[in-house]
């Protein structure tokens, strides 16, 4: 019994200590300090956000579409977050430019054509034709007459009216031997031709011998305001009137002029049109409506062309301005001004590789209209349109913490049966080349592809002119519209489509 009672004293006060609570030290939890993601530069948020909106193929970029950076309302549940992710995105890149290129779609296969600038005062001369310039126009090749010297020439393919060059008297069809009287050769043809003032020596082709003519000319580089409409000339073929234009480019400032050279075709009766595309690589949509209504009519209810933008801009202009914004019909009118229309039914156009945009926007559309012959060589192949866009504020006032503009690709557009995407460029109806070694004043019969024109519409086959020195390609970097990052572009009227971005 004694033991009994001991054992159970035991087992009794084990117990009662097994469950005492254990007591510990307090556990002091560690110091964190909050993770503060610093917001973007005005200029990267700028970039992003009017790529997301604007740009065609918005929907083609993981940067674009990434759920975790749209921010939405500052009332969305996820805000603080996404803006967070946004602004680790954003703060990867010091330059703004590489984070433009990383937000293109197949940047230089696909998107070839959007581009930005750190000063938008870039593309405002651009878009006006201004530019720092000598005022003639050299083209991308040069040539030699002996594959075994390394002395080369260059031909002057055109000439800016009242510009430098036009002042000294230089022509189409001058070839450049030297440069500050030494010899141009494939070495340094891309210094001697990159200056702002020098002198120019000229030479012929005698008997297939380069040989000085005397001739030489002294320019310095100017700012120009280049008028695109370059030579104009009615031509009488077999008994008719035929209209001969050399248009240089898109650009909205020469508008009327061009209107008054209309005027002057409708004049003098004119039933055919050649028009000289073969060096405009484009320009304003609005001004390629204008120029498609001179030609062929005024009538307001018949579609010129159609256009298509992206997923986030289209719901936005259809309820803005309604369905039939996307629709672009002939026209009567620049702005207050009477369209002068000769209401053709034949057109004949001279291409090249570098007839692009706004000009084959132009060929495109008329061509369910009229009878279409083109002359030459492939176009370009650019059917996309650009949009000039700048930073501004809350208050619709421009930004002064920067001055970047961008110009990116957000339409594309198609006849009115729905033609487009023509990548490959639009094939001529006849081909043939332009002679580089021998270039005939504009307007002259004999020139090659005027010649071919001219030929077609007598009824008669051309003969094919080849070159006869032997063409080098090049890459120059010389005053040549060929070498702009702008040469090929098209661009549509702001006004009606820039809206704040967030």
């Amino acid at each position: 019994m004694f033991w009994m009672i001991v054992i159970s004293f035991t087992f009794t006060q084990c117990r009662k200590e097994a469950m005492l609570p254990v007591v510990q030290d307090p556990v002091v939890p560690p110091v964190v300090t909050p993770v503060v993601i610093p917001d973007a530069s005005e200029v990267n948020t700028f970039v992003w956000a009017s790529m997301h909106d604007y740009y065609l193929w918005n929907d083609k970029i993981p940067n674009l579409t990434n759920t975790y950076y749209q921010m939405l309302t500052t009332s969305s549940s996820n805000y603080q977050r996404n803006k967070d992710s946004l602004n680790v995105y954003l703060n990867k890149f010091t330059d703004p430019t590489k984070l433009f290129n990383d937000l293109l779609y197949q940047y230089n296969v696909v998107d070839k054509f959007s581009f930005i600038v750190s000063d938008y005062t870039i593309i405002d001369n651009w878009i006006a034709g201004i530019s720092k310039t000598m005022g003639y126009d050299l083209g991308q090749h040069y040539f030699t007459l002996d594959k075994t010297s390394s002395d080369v020439y260059i031909v002057v393919r055109y000439v800016a009216k009242n510009s430098p060059a036009d002042l000294a008297g230089i022509q189409r069809g001058d070839i450049i031997s030297k440069v500050d009287g030494v010899q141009l050769t494939g070495a340094n043809i891309n210094n001697l031709l990159n200056g702002d003032s020098f002198t120019l020596s000229f030479a012929k082709i005698v008997n297939g011998v380069m040989t000085l003519t005397g001739k030489t000319a002294s320019l310095t580089a100017v700012q120009l305001q280049e008028d695109p409409v370059l030579f104009s000339k009615v031509l009488t073929v077999n008994g008719s009137k035929v209209g001969y234009l050399v248009y240089n480019g898109f650009t909205s400032d020469f508008d009327l002029e061009l209107n008054t050279v209309f005027q002057q075709f409708k004049a003098a009766g004119i039933s055919k049109l050649i028009l000289d595309l073969r060096y405009n690589g484009g320009g304003s949509v609005q001004t390629a409506i204008y120029l498609a209504s001179m030609i062929y009519t005024n009538n307001t209810a018949k579609l010129f062309t159609k256009s298509v933008y992206n997923g986030i801009l289209t719901p936005y202009i259809t309820t803005t301005y309604g369905a039939s914004f996307f629709d672009s019909n002939f026209t009567d009118k620049i702005n207050t001004t009477a369209i002068n229309t000769l209401n053709l039914a034949d057109i004949y156009f001279i291409v090249s590789g570098e007839t692009a945009s706004a000009s084959e926007l132009l060929i495109n559309g008329l061509k369910p209209y009229m009878n279409v012959k083109s002359i030459g060589t492939n176009t370009y192949g650019k059917y996309v349109a650009s949009l000039t866009l700048k930073d501004y504020d809350a208050n619709n006032n421009l930004v002064t913490t920067h001055k970047y503009a961008m110009q990116p690709i957000v339409a594309k557009y198609s006849n009115s049966l729905g033609v487009s995407d023509f990548v490959n460029g639009l094939a001529p109806d006849i081909t043939a080349q332009e002679n580089a070694e021998n270039l005939l004043p504009w307007g002259d019969e004999n020139e090659t592809l005027l010649k071919v024109a001219l030929d077609n519409i007598k009824g008669l086959k051309s003969q094919t002119i080849k070159n006869v020195s032997y063409l080098v390609k090049s890459e120059l970097l010389f005053d040549s519209k060929d070498k702009s990052p702008f040469s090929h572009d098209m661009y549509v009227d702001p006004q009606k489509l820039v809206k704040r971005t967030r």
